[in-house]
């Protein structure tokens, strides 16, 4: 079992060590990333990264948040380990328990009794204007990729098209191309819908729109998404699941579609989708 944390959560340390008790007890071999290990100061083997212990391990149980869960989707993208998290943060979203929940959860687990949801990645290849020959970059998300602007409050012009159809053309503070998971993220805030994980779509969301018509589109995965910068002289941006963001130029394409990779994650027996979304969002469907 691979165990992974946020370096940034105070009680990372504590939790990490409780769960090496749990898992040697059990008679269960622990090994870390470097990080995590020099974190807990833990007695483990240790790898290099998220992404090799992905390659090694059976099980990845992840400590922190919703946007711990997201780097360890990415990093371990391909591995097809099952990912565990364990939420020290508020939301956690994507986790399947908490601290205090940790050890009846690994039980289930070992009992192969816990479910697997296969959460589709989205990627994103950006590709310059000619005649530039520079290689096209490319990246994954679990959650979405957000077109943005800079910290000069200009409108950027984004020009999209379905499949090579033109849908149309947003004016505003950009556009946020959200997978099944991601809907209930930076899309729901910004007016998009709750889209159940078992969906097969995109979710085109605009940022602050400057017209009342744009709306929230929704889109087959199958689909391939093209979206043109078409502003010369506001500084704009990609990010995906809201890492380090990629500065974009004028006449720039990028080319959304569905990764090849998924990202398993554990779910205990009893909880759903739509439970989680009453319990940890409060919501009721309720009009009042």
């Amino acid at each position: 079992m691979g165990l992974i944390a946020n370096p940034d959560k105070p009680s990372g340390r504590a939790a990490l060590r409780r769960a090496l008790r749990l898992v040697t007890v059990a008679g269960r071999e622990v090994v870390a990333d470097s990080a995590t290990a020099h974190q807990g100061g833990l007695p483990v083997s240790e790898l290099p990264s998220d992404t090799a212990l992905g390659k090694e391990c059976d099980l990845l149980l992840v400590f922190g948040g919703d946007g711990t869960i997201l780097r360890v989707a990415r990093n371990a993208a391909g591995s097809g380990t099952p990912i565990l998290g364990v939420n020290l943060g508020t939301l956690g979203f994507l986790t399947a328990c908490n601290l205090r929940e940790l050890p009846a959860t690994l039980e289930t687990a070992w009992r192969g009794e816990c479910l697997l949801d296969e959460r589709p990645l989205i990627e994103a290849r950006v590709r310059g204007t000619p005649p530039s020959d520079a290689p096209s970059k490319r990246e994954l998300a679990l959650n979405d990729f957000v077109i943005s602007r800079g910290t000069v409050p200009r409108m950027i012009e984004l020009e999209v098209r379905v499949d090579g159809e033109l849908l149309t053309s947003y004016r505003g503070d950009g556009l946020i191309v959200s997978s099944p998971t991601g809907s209930t993220a930076y899309s729901l805030a910004a007016g998009g819908a709750v889209v159940s994980p078992q969906a097969e779509v995109f979710a085109l969301t605009p940022i602050c729109p400057h017209t009342l018509s744009s709306r929230s589109v929704i889109v087959s995965l199958r689909s391939v998404v093209e979206v043109r910068l078409l502003s010369e002289r506001v500084e704009t941006f990609l990010a995906a699941d809201g890492q380090t963001p990629i500065a974009l130029h004028p006449g720039e394409v990028m080319r959304f579609c569905r990764s090849r990779f998924v990202a398993p994650l554990v779910r205990l027996p009893g909880t759903s989708f739509f439970d989680t979304l009453r319990t940890k969002l409060n919501w009721s469907g309720s009009a009042v």
